[in-house]
């Protein structure tokens, strides 16, 4: 039996690849089969029903179903509400003002308490460590799952959770500072025995983009390599801080943030970052990801 965590997730991506091919009806129609195991994540279901009800023209109810989940005590970030292109319609609607103020009301008290690392140890001899930074919406566990092939190959793998809300189950790593203060606040509570032995910085979308600016300006430390999945790039440093070994962005050729890799390429090899294009793989962790990993992380 699925925990609700995976249920949530499997439901998710559901609704995201319904999304992809325009069948918003169809994702309401799966939205609808959520169950109370799933009430946990009340707000960020709403944010996505309310997105399929604006995208089919009907922002009145877009908008009584995002108040409706206030009322249960639900909220978002403001860039949520604002920024999303499929709730543009919403914004002129009396009523949407309020939701607007009270969610950032309850987003400012929101306060997230540092998780504990997930460390997983090889079963010999610990060669290096591999820091994995989970993507938006996701959590410390999923980069357990989807990293946890580094620990066959002698690697520690120590998973990062951030303490960035947008809503009340959305974590992600939109602040530079509070990323950096989350991975410090990680790497101090490491094992005795991970403490003198090369560190990798990985991650995957967001906390891809949040490892690869950690390895290039050595900050909240010095790292040995990076190596990420699809990262979420933004404005990238305008040089490293040293050499890395490995350096490797993986990217896949079908992937929706294809454009702003290659957009960067030319900045990512003046920083000493390989782009490695994985054929016919989305925004996701293609099936060979273990074998990937061990070769990039053995080229050395």
């Amino acid at each position: 039996m699925q925990s609700p965590e995976a249920e949530y997730d499997a439901l998710t991506d559901r609704v995201a690849s319904l999304y992809e091919q325009g069948a918003y009806g169809q994702a309401l129609a799966a939205l609808d089969q959520a169950d109370d195991a799933l009430q946990p994540w009340l707000a960020e279901l709403t944010h996505l029903r309310a997105c399929f009800l604006a995208v089919l023209g009907q922002p009145d109810q877009a908008l009584a179903a995002l108040q409706s989940a206030a009322t249960a005590g639900a909220w978002w970030d403001e860039s949520l509400l604002t920024e999303d292109d499929d709730l543009t319609s919403l914004q002129s609607l009396p009523g949407f003002a309020d939701l607007l103020s009270l969610s950032g009301e309850r987003r400012a008290a929101s306060v997230s308490a540092s998780a504990k690392p997930v460390v997983l140890l090889p079963s010999g001899e610990v060669r290096g460590v591999v820091v994995a930074l989970h993507g938006a919406g996701q959590r410390a566990t999923h980069a357990a799952r989807d990293w946890a092939s580094a620990t066959s190959l002698g690697y520690a793998l120590v998973c990062v959770e951030s303490s960035q809300l947008m809503s009340p189950m959305y974590r992600t790593w939109p602040d530079p500072e509070r990323s950096r203060d989350d991975v410090a606040r990680a790497l101090a509570q490491l094992p005795t025995e991970l403490e003198s032995v090369e560190v990798i910085a990985a991650g995957f979308s967001a906390g891809g983009r949040v490892a690869l600016d950690w390895a290039l300006i050595a900050q909240p430390r010095p790292v040995a390599g990076v190596v990420v999945l699809a990262p979420a790039l933004r404005q990238l440093p305008s040089e490293a801080s040293g050499a890395l070994e490995p350096a490797v962005v993986l990217m896949g050729t079908d992937d929706e943030l294809r454009e702003v890799v290659e957009e960067a390429g030319e900045q990512l090899r003046g920083l000493g970052v390989s782009v490695e294009w994985l054929p016919g793989v989305g925004h996701e962790f293609p099936a060979d990801f273990a074998d990937l990993l061990s070769r990039v992380l053995f080229r050395k």
